[in-house]
């Protein structure tokens, strides 16, 4: 295989969302992508054709002259040097475009032009100071931006698929990228394919929906290829792989391909428009601000107004805004990792934050999924023991194969393998959703041939010749047991006659987990409510229910056509858009659902969707997938098929809902910190805009400052300087934010843009106000110097270059101090303590500006402040703080109960009302 370029990484894609998901850019159509995924799943993709795209790629040569028997170690270690890891190489940018990149973009473009106009201006100070900025930004960018790549990417690897392969004549569990061309491989139902390969026995049903659309699986025979990428959704099978890695027709057709999906997330949605509406304020206000200093100061004015405006623009844009929130989530998801919680679908971690209802599997994830054969056993047929229902039962696995459940684990834990040994299997059919049963046909040591099922007693009672007779009898037996949450397990053979006969009740417990009911309670206080979904019979459901404490135990049962039956094949999962309005009560109202097939479960998760309930589905198995991939967010827990893994959004490495409840926990934490940081830089440039507006058209240095005195000019203005220093050392604080500690909120956490703009509002308000006070005390220090005031504090009269020093000051702590109000949103800025980080980041900048007023390194537009005037303005801004924070607590205290007070649809929309009119 040939070798990746430094512009490429070799990763591991598992071959579980199509080609789409592999890969990275294109300049094909999404018609072309389309056909080519289409006749990729149909083998029918011209080899010459993505050879003469991809010279590189050669065709292995098929195995397919003869079944593989399996490879012995060393053969396979030299069919790997040969052939290649099997896994696909994803074309990553390189870090040199990833940087180069992080200079080209529309807000670095605007610096780039403020630079020109500076050199035009030779105004070089504030040409060091834009590159600066330009450098730091852009570096940080990089930075952070190939930190999460790589954090994202590290997640990615951990989750490498495994393979059942024969090596040295044993079957083993191996890491899916040692496969190669030759190798002998078990495929069951759940497992992906890990490479092409060519089945020698069994039929199987091959999903392979992610790659062409096509909700139908497809059946193949020995000697069909089943092709990597595709999932195993019913039966099993040897296989013979054919293909590894890049040389799969998966991987041509991702090779030729190179396609992915841009659409935004809801978050990427969110900072477009806030970016966006600040953009529109910022540019109406220097229009505004640009015309009326042109018009009343004259044509002399216009390169000083040109510079001021154009970097007054770039101050006010929050340039580092995707930085900071991408570093939130890449290090939010490090988080999530090491509490046994992966994903590297950053988007989820919001939603995750959201999640109100939680609908839980209940074996093993609400119970140990450790079943224990009981004593109880009911049998049918006369002269039956237990020991012989275990071995019928066992009879009815693959016994001298891993137990591929845990139904077959608790068998085969308590069977007489050797007296197993003793009948020769001649056919085996495993489990599948459809037939609900396992089958067997075994010869007796003593040449007699019969087949023996195991399955739910409804399903074998179904097929027994004699159902009609013994029916209430193995109903009052089921039901017994379930009344005492006891679970029933069937057992059938066939007679002489060929005629199928139940054997036994075979009765086992799944004991319900030690922490399961003490992880719904704390789900519950944190404002999560969980219903479990099981197959299992109504009265074991219940009582589980009863167990877990789960609700008032309201327990439906989904075979009483409370849950409507739609056939999801033959809506190709089109859903009637009524299902919120219809079940929606109904299902926040019920607390656990039993006999739950696959489409119930799917019907569940899209009926609360619909309602508008941020919904979490946990599952294991291939049936699993459909409503994990529904759900808002799927959790595949731990030990989950292929398929589950590859629909679910976060993958558990631990078992229970304890990793669950943290992991939401987290979410509410990273959210936190992204809407505080939002908050505050929403407010930031609220304050910029609104002061720098107000000061131009209301605040005249020469009708304020002393008569006569030229030094105070016409109109209010900063030097460039000043305005790029504080955005440089803001861009560098807030990062700090995405290590911040911050409050776990009690309840789930969405977007609300509204209360989001409204306390943005209220700080910036406060902080703009604040500005301006002190524009006017710094401009009139002349003639108020003799006053009780100005004596107090021994402040001397200002010239206009100090002036505009205090004013720097003034407004560099007062967006310093303004973070940590915004971090805590409506509470008391005391009552969460910050992060170290973040309070060295924002005593660094602090000191770096109060120094730069002291001394004002910067030479003209600028000069050095007293001691006292400095300690006056850091007393100023501590009150205005305090202020702010007091204020911000009182509006939002009257907010939060007038939206208590309202539907919570309309809540929203009307809070910044509210706080308009309480402002």
């Amino acid at each position: 295989m040939a070798e990746p370029s430094r512009d490429q990484e070799e990763v591991v894609l598992y071959g579980l969302g199509g080609p789409e998901r592999a890969l990275s850019a294109s300049h094909l159509s999404r018609r072309d992508v389309d056909d080519q995924l289409k006749r990729y799943a149909s083998s029918t993709i011209n080899v010459a054709e993505l050879n003469e795209h991809q010279p590189h790629i050669s065709r292995q040569p098929s195995t397919s002259a003869g079944h593989s028997k399996g490879l012995t170690t060393g053969a396979a270690e030299d069919l790997l040097k040969v052939h290649g890891l099997n896994q696909l190489v994803e074309v990553r940018k390189s870090r040199w475009r990833l940087l180069l990149e992080q200079f080209i973009g529309p807000m670095p473009i605007g610096i780039w032009i403020a630079i020109i106009i500076e050199c035009i201006l030779t105004k070089w100070a504030d040409v060091v100071v834009l590159l600066a900025l330009q450098c730091i930004n852009g570096f940080l960018a990089f930075y952070e931006k190939n930190k999460a790549d790589n954090a994202i990417a590290a997640l990615k690897k951990s989750l490498r698929p495994t393979a059942q392969v024969k090596r040295d004549g044993k079957w083993q569990t191996i890491n899916a990228t040692l496969l190669v061309p030759g190798d002998l491989i078990a495929l069951s139902a759940g497992s992906a394919v890990p490479a092409d390969c060519e089945i020698n026995t069994g039929i199987v049903s091959i999903d392979q929906s992610a790659m062409t659309g096509e909700s139908m699986p497809v059946r193949m025979n020995p000697g069909h290829e089943a092709k990597m990428g595709s999932t195993v959704a019913r039966g099993e099978s040897e296989a013979t792989v054919t293909a590894t890695g890049m040389n799969t027709m998966y991987g041509k057709t991702a090779a030729l391909l190179q396609v992915s999906d841009n659409r935004l997330g809801d978050l990427e949605k969110i900072l477009l428009r806030i970016v966006l509406y600040l953009l529109v304020v910022a540019v109406i206000v220097v229009v505004i601000t640009l015309t009326y200093i042109l018009v009343v100061g004259g044509a002399g004015m216009f390169a000083q107004a040109i510079s001021f405006n154009v970097v007054l623009l770039i101050a006010s844009i929050p340039i580092a805004i995707q930085v900071v929130v991408t570093t939130i989530l890449a290090l939010g998801s490090r988080d999530l990792a090491a509490h046994d919680a992966i994903t590297a679908n950053l988007p989820a971690i919001e939603r995750l934050a959201g999640m109100r209802v939680l609908c839980s599997d209940k074996t093993g994830t609400l119970t140990m999924n450790k079943m224990q054969v009981q004593d109880e056993c009911p049998t049918f047929i006369e002269g039956t023991s237990r020991d012989d229902v275990i071995l019928y039962a066992a009879l009815a696995t693959k016994w001298n194969e891993p137990a591929k459940d845990a139904l077959d684990t608790m068998i085969l834990g308590v069977a007489d393998i050797p007296k197993c040994n003793t009948f020769t299997q001649i056919e085996y059919i495993p489990f599948d959703t459809d037939r609900k049963r396992t089958e067997s046909t075994v010869r007796s040591p003593h040449g007699q041939q019969f087949t023996v099922v195991k399955g739910a007693p409804d399903v074998l009672l179904g097929l027994c010749h004699n159902k009609d007779d013994i029916r209430k009898a193995v109903e009052l037996a089921v039901v017994d047991l379930a009344a005492r949450g006891i679970r029933s397990l069937a057992v059938a053979k066939t007679n002489e006659k060929g005629q199928v006969e139940m054997v036994a009740i075979l009765s086992f417990l799944d004991p319900a987990r030690p922490d399961a009911k003490e992880t719904i309670e704390r789900a519950r206080q944190y404002g999560i409510t969980v219903k479990m979904i099981t197959g299992d019979h109504q009265l074991v459901a219940q009582e589980m229910a009863r167990t877990l404490s789960l609700g008032k135990s309201r327990v439906v049962s989904c075979k009483s056509g409370i849950i409507p039956s739609i056939d999801l094949k033959q809506t190709q999962g089109q859903l009637p858009q009524t299902l919120g309005a219809e079940l929606g009560d109904m299902l926040m109202n019920t607390d656990g659902f039993s006999q739950a097939l696959p489409e119930h479960k799917f019907i569940i998760v899209e009926a609360l969707k619909q309602s508008g309930v941020i919904t979490g589905m946990t599952g294991d198995g291939v049936n699993d997938a459909p409503a994990l991939k529904q759900a808002h967010i799927g959790f595949a827990v731990d030990g989950a098929t292929d398929a589950a893994r590859a629909a679910a959004d976060i993958v558990l490495t631990t078992p229970g809902l304890r990793a669950i409840v943290e992991a939401v926990l987290i979410a509410r934490r990273i959210f936190a910190r992204m809407n505080s940081f939002l908050t505050y830089r929403v407010a930031a440039t609220l304050q910029l805009i609104l002061f720098f507006f107000v000061g131009v058209m209301a605040m005249h240095p020469n009708e304020l400052g002393p008569p006569g005195d030229t030094s105070f000019p016409k109109f209010w203005a900063m030097p460039v300087i000043t305005l790029l220093t504080i955005t440089v050392l803001n861009d560098g604080n807030i990062i700090s934010v995405a290590y911040d500690s911050v409050h776990t909120s009690k309840r789930p956490l969405l977007w609300n843009i509204p209360r989001l703009w409204g306390m943005a509002a209220t700080l910036g308000l406060v902080a703009c106000a604040s500005s301006l006070v002190m524009l006017w005390l710094a401009l009139t220090s002349w003639k108020n110097a003799s006053s009780a005031f100005y004596r107090a504090f021994r402040l001397e009269a200002l010239t206009f270059e100090q002036a505009i020093v205090v004013l720097y000051l003034s407004i560099s702590l007062t967006q310093f101090m303004m973070l940590f109000s915004a971090r805590t949103e409506a509470r008391p800025f005391l009552s969460q303590r910050p992060g170290g980080l973040l309070l060295a980041a924002g005593c660094v900048a602090l000191g770096i500006s109060t120094l730069f007023s002291l001394y004002w390194p910067f030479g003209d537009g600028g000069a050095p402040i007293s001691g006292r005037w400095c300690g006056f303005t850091w007393l100023y801004c501590l009150v205005w703080f305090l202020i702010q924070d007091v204020l911000k607590v009182a509006v939002f205290k009257v907010v939060d109960r007038h939206a208590a007070s309202v539907n919570d649809d309309d809540a929203g929309q009307e809070q910044i009302e509210v706080v308009a009119a309480v402002l």
